[in-house]
């Protein structure tokens, strides 16, 4: 896990870049085990591949395509992202875009 995607000390609040492709440097099982709600253009999507609060982005899936070597063909999508730990009940703390 690198310093980038733990969650800030002391809070409950997810990282700021988090992805679900076991390739990618900012996949962590522990985390993505608690479930992780987003909010992406005030709508929650339960389709998200990876995003990023800070830079204000979420990849999803470009339907059912995938690539030559059988990972799906995402797209990146840009605008305001929040992102809460679904295990802490009603009203958890929610990390986003300062």
């Amino acid at each position: 896990m690198t310093e980038e995607t733990k969650p800030t000390a002391g809070t409950d609040t997810p990282p700021d870049h988090l992805s679900v492709n076991p390739r990618s440097k900012h996949f962590d099982a522990d985390v993505l085990q608690r479930g992780i709600g987003i909010r992406f253009k005030d709508r929650v999507r339960n389709d998200i591949e990876e995003y990023s609060i800070s830079e204000g982005w979420v990849r999803v899936q470009a339907g059912k395509t995938v690539d030559r070597k059988g990972q799906p063909l995402t797209i990146k999508l840009n605008g305001p992202v929040e992102a809460w730990f679904e295990d802490l009940g009603d009203s958890p703390p929610i990390a986003k875009a300062e």
